[in-house]
């Protein structure tokens, strides 16, 4: 029996379903071009935590650690919207919940080039960029997690298959919240959610289907369709969903052709959750249970915990 969503996220479920068919975020889903605008104040952390920005030729980076504390360990964090979208402060929050997660972590947050003055290859490259910058700073692969939502979460494995690709080692792990990993929008989810997705349904003048990033690449190109590419040698994957989404054939598929090539991989997908429901934080108790999950998965591949490979490849809630 499925499990009901809890008040708040059904409350949560209900505001996000009113703006969209509202359409105060119409034009920001078709075109981005609201996407594009900056937080017009940059997120004030914590007076624990520091901040450093990082110029690089063609775009920026932010690192987000605790003061006073040793850091062993980095976080590629690469954010959402649509490939099209910068760097947000709710994006920062998202940063803040890694380092919460794990003490003695640093994140790094590139806010690549996105679309469509930049498409494929753009945001693949400049995330590469940012991983070959962390193994400057001293991270070893066995040291570096690439995380990412949405979008991000596709770069995420994208990042990785391209890794491999050039024959370089992989980062220890991978997370995926509500990933974008099929252009095509050929699965099931894509029908049987169109009318049931607060966010992006009873709609194709989305960002699902209006795709700038493609370019003149294939929509079948594993860098921007992972769901097509190949995950034998690959790390662990936790990949998170909501059941109500457009993109949970997405994570379903991808995590099954994972699974196939010999991956490990957790998916969770949660009852009556919503497109990128974990920027939640604590205000609603998926979204915490999923970031619990997230520390516990990032603590035991950090440890090479044993119990890690043990347990079942693809757990499916």
């Amino acid at each position: 029996m499925a499990k009901e969503p809890s008040i708040q996220g059904k409350i949560a479920r209900s505001m996000i379903a009113s703006i969209a068919s509202n359409k105060l975020a119409g034009s920001k889903m078709k075109i981005g071009k609201k996407l594009k605008n900056k937080s017009i104040f940059k997120l004030y952390y914590p007076p624990i935590y520091k901040s450093e920005t990082i110029e690089k030729a063609q775009f920026t980076m932010e690192t987000l650690r605790k003061r006073e504390v040793t850091v062993k360990c980095a976080i590629l964090y690469l954010h959402g919207g649509g490939y099209v979208g910068k760097l947000k402060n709710k994006h920062r929050l998202m940063a803040l919940k890694y380092c919460e997660s794990i003490p003695d972590v640093m994140v790094l947050m590139p806010d690549y080039r996105t679309a469509p003055e930049h498409p494929y290859p753009a945001a693949l490259e400049d995330a590469l960029d940012a991983y070959s910058w962390l193994l400057e700073q001293g991270y070893n692969e066995d040291q570096i997690v690439i995380a990412g939502d949405s979008a991000g979460g596709g770069l995420a494995l994208a990042v990785c298959l391209y890794l491999k690709h050039l024959k370089r080692k992989l980062p220890c792990a991978i997370v995926a919240m509500s990933p974008w990993t099929d252009m095509t929008a050929s699965g099931a989810s894509y029908h049987f959610n169109y009318e049931n997705d607060p966010l992006f349904g009873n709609t194709k003048e989305s960002l699902l289907y209006n795709r700038d990033y493609l370019g003149r690449a294939s929509k079948f190109t594993p860098y921007v369709s992972p769901l097509f590419g190949d995950y034998s040698d690959f790390p662990p994957i936790l990949i998170q969903v909501g059941s109500d989404e457009m993109l949970l054939s997405d994570s379903v598929r991808v995590a099954e052709k994972a699974q196939k090539d010999g991956a490990i991989v957790w998916l969770h997908i949660y009852e009556g959750m919503f497109h990128d429901f974990q920027m939640a934080g604590d205000l609603i108790p998926e979204s915490k249970e999923a970031w619990k999950e997230v520390t516990q998965f990032l603590l035991d591949v950090k440890e090479q915990d044993s119990i890690l490979v043990k347990r079942s490849p693809t757990l499916i809630k």
